[in-house]
């Protein structure tokens, strides 16, 4: 049974749903003589016999039947993954990869990114350390550096800066502490900062940005953020200056073969026109959402 090939057992299908040769063929466009040819093969080869062959048409013997009945589910398993495979494929994917930061951002302003009428879909995903778009991770990134090598064409954008946030509301206990990323996910100077710069006065660390964000409002002591996520949640207020080393441009990446598809050139163009849009919001100059 293991060499019987899938096309004969479609066709073993046709033949016994419409119980002969004749209308296999109409079904198949193939001759009623190649049909029972194959019938008879498949017969050899599974050492059963599959039909009570008479003048009326082909009606299916006992092996058959049972034989039917595997086919049968096997063709429905074989029509859903045809149906997966079409959804799945339907319109081609483009996938946006940000830090930890910018990321919700990104997502809270994807209809800048892809209209009601664009038909590609849209992936919007957190650039971990070492995103490689050689080998297609994303197919657009936004990254605080420019990459050294590959075959790789980007943009330069926005200036991000940053800057010490607390609480409106912190308790005066609390005044003193610093709140940190660990130092197992701190990837960049601003994630550093604190740990290089504080390290006595840090009571609490967390590993993800949107933690970070959450315990400063929190009240549980003053961590750094990005002015655009900082200035951004009227919770907080700034406890200090802009760093100033840690400011740095934002630049657009794509493979440079990728960049040509037309959905991902759109998907750059308006990246780099919502950047734009927010310049002031990234460099603190306005504390709210450009709409």
């Amino acid at each position: 049974m293991a060499s019987a090939a899938w096309e004969d057992l479609q066709l073993f299908l046709h033949v016994a749903n419409e119980g002969g040769l004749s209308g296999a063929a109409a079904r198949t466009g193939l001759s009623a003589p190649t049909i029972g040819r194959r019938m008879l093969n498949l017969e050899r080869v599974t050492g059963r016999k599959l039909f009570i062959r008479s003048q009326q048409g082909y009606r299916l013997a006992h092996d058959g039947a049972i034989l039917y009945e595997h086919v049968r589910a096997m063709q429905k398993a074989a029509d859903s993954i045809a149906e997966w495979h079409k959804d799945a494929f339907a319109l081609p994917i483009v996938s946006v990869a940000s830090n930890g930061w910018l990321a919700p951002f990104i997502a809270e302003h994807s209809d800048r990114l892809r209209g009601p009428n664009d038909q590609f879909r849209l992936c919007c995903k957190e650039a971990h350390l070492g995103l490689d778009l050689t080998f297609r991770e994303a197919d657009v990134a936004i990254l605080g550096d420019a990459p050294a090598n590959g075959n790789l064409a980007l943009r330069r954008s926005v200036t991000v800066r940053y800057a010490p946030y607390r609480s409106r509301h912190m308790p005066d206990h609390a005044r003193e502490r610093w709140i940190s990323l660990g130092t197992e996910s701190s990837y960049s100077p601003a994630d550093r900062w604190v740990f290089e710069n504080r390290e006595a006065k840090i009571h609490t660390w967390t590993t993800a940005p949107h933690l970070l964000l959450r315990l400063i409002r929190a009240g549980e002591g003053t961590g750094v953020l990005p002015l655009f996520a900082g200035d951004a949640e009227p919770a907080l207020e700034r406890a200090g200056e802009v760093i100033a080393e840690l400011e740095h441009a934002l630049f657009i990446v794509a493979n440079d073969d990728d960049r040509h598809r037309p959905e991902v050139r759109l998907v750059i163009e308006r990246l780099a026109a919502l950047l734009r849009l927010n310049e002031a919001l990234f460099s603190g100059q306005v504390a709210a959402l450009a709409q």
